[in-house]
């Protein structure tokens, strides 16, 4: 049996859409983007997938809102793998991404997302039933 830990989902749930607002990575002269500046595919899938989350936490679908928090967690390890090879092989010349790549820099709200993440993570606890 599955027990949901409500404290650590609910908080992580807010983290988690919160931390959209923060700022995921640094441009030179535009300043810092979050995620939805980032890329607009990401930042609707990722709001996808979270209020799905959300919405399988308020309606008690236990298994399911399981199997969705480790959907966003591989979301997260995805969307973060993703920008950072767009960083880093932007246009497919050697030069221009060495620039680039020296120019755009992660920030912390891929920390504050990932804490988001692993406290959905923590938030499911398999128990043995005795009544078996």
């Amino acid at each position: 049996m599955v027990i949901i830990r409500k404290y650590f989902a609910i908080v992580g749930l807010i983290i988690c859409f919160l931390s959209s607002m923060t700022p995921f990575l640094k441009v030179p002269i535009k300043g810092n983007w979050n995620l939805y500046q980032v890329d607009a595919y990401l930042f609707f899938i990722t709001m996808l997938i979270l209020g799905i989350t959300a919405l399988l936490f308020f309606v008690r679908a236990v298994r399911a809102y399981q199997w969705m928090t480790r959907l966003s967690a591989c979301w997260y390890l995805v969307s973060i793998t993703a920008v950072w090879f767009k960083i880093n092989n932007y246009f497919g010349w050697g030069f221009a991404d060495k620039l680039l790549s020296k120019s755009l820099h992660m920030r912390w709200g891929w920390i504050v997302y990932l804490i988001g993440i692993l406290l959905l993570l923590l938030s499911t606890k398999k128990i043995v039933s005795t009544n078996e």
